[in-house]
C-alpha cells in the first residue's frame, strides 16, 4: 500500500474529531478537507488536524481528483444523502452508523451501496476492536458452549445535556447505540435476531419531543440464544459499561481498561469462567476502543481488493433492522417479529 488516500471528513463534531485524532499524522493519509456546517468548528478542526481546506459545504469536494474517501460523521439524518452524492461522483465511503432513520431510508441506503462500484464501509467500530475480536473467536471456539445469553448495558451520565439532546432529537440511543450491540449479538453467535421486545421511559423532563432517552431491549435470536441491551442517555442515569456472555459451559465478561480495578495499563480484561471445573482465566488486551484508523485501512483495503467489508453490508443491514425493530418494539410496546 504505497498510495496517499485524500480524504475528506464531513462533520466535525464528537465522531469526526474522533476520526481526525487517529488519522492526521498517518503518512498514507492525507486530509484533503474538513467540512461543517458549523464554519468556525470547521476551520478549528483544519487548523488543529493539517487539513489542507475547510469550508461548509462537502459538494465541491466530491471530485475524484481531490477526494478518494469521504468521511461521513454527520447526524443520521443526513447519512443517506450525503452517500448517494459520494458515489454519483465517483468517492469511496466511510459512514458512521446508523445508516439511516428508518427502513425506507436503510433499504435505499442498502441498495445504493450493494449496486454501487466506489466502496463503502459503515463505522461499526467494534468490528476492529481487538477485545470484541478475541471474545467473539472464544465464543465461536465453542469455550462457554451453545446457546448463550447476553447482557449488554450502555448508559451515559451526560456531562455535556445540549449535545445529547440534538442527538435525541436525531435518533433514539436504542437505534444509534444499539446498532453496535445487536451486530454483537448476530457476530458472537452466528445467529439472527429474530424477535424483540422491551421498555422505555423519558427520565428527563426537557427531552426533546416524541424521543425517549431510556431504553431496554430483550431479543430472542436464531439459534436459541437470547440478550438484552440496555441503554440510556440522562442527566441522572449512572454511567455503566456490562458485556457479559453466558453458556452451559462457562462466562465471559469484557472489562474495559478503565474500569479495571487494577492494571488498567495493561488494558481491556477479558475474563473467563469455565463450569464444570470452576476456574477463571484473565486475559488482557491492549486494545484502542475505537481504533478509526484500523476501520480506515479496512476500507483501503476493499479498496485494492485485499479485503472484505467488516461488517459486510449484509449484516450492517440485519443489525439495523433488528434496531430498528427493538425502537418500533419500545415505542408500540408489543413484540415484534423479525
Amino acid at each position: 500500500m504505497n498510495k496517499i488516500y485524500k480524504i475528506i471528513v464531513i462533520g466535525c463534531g464528537h465522531m469526526g474529531e474522533e476520526h481526525l485524532r487517529d488519522i492526521y499524522f498517518r503518512d498514507n493519509i492525507k486530509i484533503a478537507a474538513v467540512i461543517d456546517r458549523n464554519a468556525k468548528q470547521a476551520q478549528l478542526a483544519a487548523r488543529k488536524y493539517g487539513a489542507d481546506a475547510w469550508g461548509t459545504d462537502y459538494k465541491p469536494w466530491l471530485d475524484p481528483s481531490k477526494t478518494d474517501i469521504a468521511i461521513i460523521a454527520t447526524y443520521t439524518s443526513t447519512h443517506l444523502s450525503i452517500l448517494k452524492e459520494c458515489l454519483k461522483n465517483g468517492i469511496h465511503v466511510l459512514c458512521e452508523k446508523p445508516i439511516a432513520l428508518n427502513m425506507a431510508q436503510a433499504t435505499e441506503f442498502y441498495k445504493a451501496v450493494k449496486s454501487s462500484e466506489p466502496k463503502v464501509l459503515v463505522g461499526h467500530i467494534l468490528r476492529h476492536n481487538a477485545t470484541y475480536q478475541k471474545a467473539a473467536q472464544m465464543i465461536q471456539s465453542g469455550q462457554i458452549g451453545f446457546p448463550i445469553v447476553m447482557r449488554m448495558v450502555q448508559n451515559h451520565h451526560t456531562m455535556d445535556w445540549d449535545r445529547y439532546k440534538k442527538l435525541l432529537a436525531d435518533c433514539s440511543p436504542i437505534v444509534d447505540c444499539g446498532v453496535h450491540y445487536f451486530d454483537v449479538m448476530q457476530w458472537f453467535t452466528g445467529e439472527r435476531i429474530v424477535k424483540v421486545s422491551g421498555i422505555k421511559s423519558t427520565i428527563d423532563t426537557d427531552t426533546p419531543e416524541n424521543s425517549y432517552n431510556y431504553g431496554l431491549v430483550t431479543a430472542r435470536l436464531s439459534g436459541g440464544s437470547v440478550g438484552y441491551y440496555e441503554a440510556g442517555w440522562s442527566n441522572n442515569l449512572s454511567s455503566c459499561n456490562l458485556k457479559e456472555f453466558i453458556g452451559p459451559k462457562g462466562r465471559i465478561s469484557i472489562i474495559l481498561s478503565g474500569n479495571r480495578d487494577k492494571n488498567r495499563e495493561e488494558g481491556d480484561l477479558i475474563e473467563l469462567f469455565t463450569y464444570p471445573g470452576n476456574e477463571y482465566k484473565q486475559i488482557s488486551i491492549k486494545s484502542e476502543y475505537k481504533p478509526t484508523y484500523i476501520q480506515l485501512l479496512n476500507l483501503i483495503g476493499m479498496i485494492e481488493g485485499t479485503e472484505e467489508g467488516r461488517p459486510t453490508i449484509d449484516e450492517v443491514y440485519s443489525a439495523f433492522k433488528a434496531a430498528y425493530a427493538a425502537d418500533t418494539a419500545l415505542r408500540s410496546d408489543k413484540e415484534v417479529t423479525l
